[in-house]
């Protein structure tokens, strides 16, 4: 079975994210899913959530396909995964408007739910288990 789609940002590619090989930065694209990731997180959880716990990137890996080049827009489609008792997975396939069938890099992610007053893993909220198991 295909893992949910979450959420899909798409994002202006600025002039400023290429290097001088005249492509996107590498590391800009983890930048890419940074913005995906959060607006993710706001669409997955609209009213928040407490102050003293939340989301933490755990690890996170890509694999570059092709490089993007300025003027693009960049598309980025999250996944979901299933949740385990503190942590959940998030994939992350990264495409270009107007050539969404190539596929640019696809990412994974591990997230853990963190109580931030003692640093240590939390058990995620229901609600959030719940939304990351939905499709968009």
């Amino acid at each position: 079975m295909a893992p949910p789609l979450l959420h899909t940002a798409r994002i202006p590619v600025r002039w400023g994210d290429m290097d001088a090989l005249g492509h996107v930065n590498n590391a800009t694209y983890f930048t890419y899913i940074e913005q995906a990731r959060v607006e993710s997180f706001e669409r997955l959880l609209p009213e928040g959530w407490e102050d003293g716990d939340g989301p933490i990137l755990a690890s996170i890996r890509c694999d570059f396909k092709r490089p993007i080049v300025y003027p693009a827009t960049v598309i980025v489609r999250v996944y979901g995964g299933e949740p385990g008792r503190t942590s959940f997975p998030q994939s992350y396939d990264l495409t270009v408007e107007g050539d969404e069938d190539a596929l640019y890099a696809r990412a994974e992610a591990t997230h853990v739910w963190i109580d931030r007053a003692t640093g240590r893993p939390a058990p995620l909220p229901e609600a959030f288990r719940a939304a990351l198991t939905t499709p968009a």
